[in-house]
C-alpha cells in the first residue's frame, strides 16, 4: 500500500537571489540586467546598483529555488558574454 500525502501542501521554499561588487563590471550594465532579468524600472535598478556598489551586495528578487537558479543563470551567462567579472548567487531566504 502507498502512503497517502498529507492533505495540505507546504509552499515552495524561497531563495533571494543575489548580485555581488566587483571593480570591473561597469554599473550601466547592472542596471540593464536588472531590468532585463528582474523586470525593474529604471529608478529601481539604479538603487539596487548603488546598494550593490557601496555595500558590496544586494538581493534582487525573491524566487522559488528553480526559478532563482535559472535567474542567476541568466544573469552569469550575459555576464561572461559581455566579458564581466560580475557574481550572482542565491541563498535561502
Amino acid at each position: 500500500m502507498a502512503e497517502r500525502k498529507a492533505a495540505r501542501t507546504k509552499p515552495p521554499s524561497l531563495y533571494q537571489v543575489v548580485m555581488l561588487n566587483d571593480d570591473y563590471t561597469p554599473m550601466e550594465f547592472v542596471v540593464m540586467v536588472l531590468q532585463q532579468y528582474f523586470q525593474r524600472d529604471l529608478d529601481t535598478a539604479t538603487h539596487i546598483m548603488l546598494k550593490i556598489h557601496h555595500e558590496g551586495r544586494a538581493v534582487c528578487g525573491v524566487y522559488p529555488k528553480d526559478v532563482a537558479a535559472t535567474k542567476v543563470e541568466l544573469v552569469l551567462t550575459a555576464s561572461r558574454r559581455e566579458g564581466h567579472p560580475l557574481q550572482c548567487i542565491m541563498e535561502a531566504a
